[in-house]
């Protein structure tokens, strides 16, 4: 999506494009604000809109892109201050039994939803792309949720895209000092939620993982939950959104897969675009037509050094799969 023209002959020259070049890093800020792509993307869009009605009055008095940032900021706030904080499953209570009774969906519940890695993708230096991909973690997303959206800001201005506090205080128009008040505050909240910025240690797929990962698509599509076991750590869980059931365990997990999620069995999965700094699949299901496979769920893996550690099952793939390029179902 690119800015929709309007009548400004008083704009500089090229200013669009300008303006698009910022459009990744914003979207990335956005989406860590938000927690949902969708609503990233519309503040992306309604932030360049106000730039470009409001270029006149910017005359270079700051650098564009603290600008940016500084509209993107109001957008944000102002969407914030509409709706409830986006959730993921392991948020609203503890893991829960395998059974299908506890299938159940909240309609006043807000699901964290996924985003291409590569859609807030930037030339960033190598190292702080990859803090950028760690910090779009879905657990990380969703422990930002728990903040204040002004601490929000503060922790992903100064923590995420290492902000000076000098100038996150320009851009909420507060001082330094209750930038630094903030953010200490966002911190400690973090960190009971066992998320921090400081902890996390990116690291890029090595052959060990690529291998894990050939290995779990062969066995998740022959359903072998022996070869499973011996891909699977024994504490993973797994979640899917919008149910808000999740599951703690490898054994828990096998249980569902073979009881009530035993419609998964004959499933074939593709490989997608990155998920928030993470890999991901697209599963389709046997078509109860008898002919083809229909689409089931974006498969979101979190992984360690050998082993699967969490799965999230996105099942909205009416809205998710156009996102990430995925076909609308397979043939035979």
């Amino acid at each position: 999506m690119t800015l929709v023209q309007e009548s400004a002959p008083t704009l500089a020259p090229g200013l669009e494009q300008q303006l698009e070049l910022h459009r990744p890093e914003l979207t990335g800020y956005c989406y860590r604000m938000l927690g949902s792509p969708f609503e990233a993307e519309d503040a992306v869009q309604e932030a360049l809109l106000r730039a470009w009605r409001g270029f006149d009055g910017f005359q270079g008095r700051a650098a564009m892109r603290s600008w940016l940032y500084r509209i993107a900021t109001n957008v944000c706030l102002d969407m914030l201050a509409a709706r409830k904080r986006r959730a993921r499953p392991m948020d609203l209570g503890p893991a829960q039994e395998p059974v299908a009774p506890n299938l159940n969906t909240q309609p006043e519940v807000t699901w964290i939803e996924p985003i291409p890695t590569a859609s807030v993708a930037s030339e960033a230096d190598p190292a702080d792309h990859a803090i950028a991909r760690e910090t779009l973690k879905l657990a990380f997303v969703a422990a930002l949720q728990h903040l204040p959206p002004r601490q929000r800001a503060v922790l992903i201005l100064c923590e995420v895209l290492r902000w000076k506090a000098t100038e996150v205080a320009d851009l909420l128009e507060t001082s330094a000092a209750s930038v630094n008040s903030a953010l200490q505050r966002a911190r400690a909240t973090l960190e009971t939620s066992g998320s921090s910025v400081t902890d996390m240690t990116p690291a890029a797929m090595d052959a060990v993982q690529r291998e894990l990962l050939a290995r779990y698509v062969e066995a998740f599509e022959a359903y072998d939950i022996e070869r499973l076991t011996s891909l699977i750590r024994e504490d993973a869980s797994q979640s899917m959104p919008p149910y808000d059931m999740w599951l703690a365990g490898r054994d828990d997990i096998f249980t569902w897969w073979l009881g009530p999620g035993i419609g998964c069995r004959g499933s074939r999965v593709v490989p997608a675009p990155s998920a928030n700094g993470s890999v991901a699949f697209g599963q389709y299901k046997p078509s109860e037509t008898g002919s083809g496979y229909d689409p089931w769920a974006l498969q979101v893996l979190e992984l360690d050094d050998e082993k699967i550690v969490e799965f999230t099952f996105f099942l909205a793939t009416d809205r998710i799969f156009p996102l990430f390029g995925l076909p609308p179902r397979l043939d035979s």
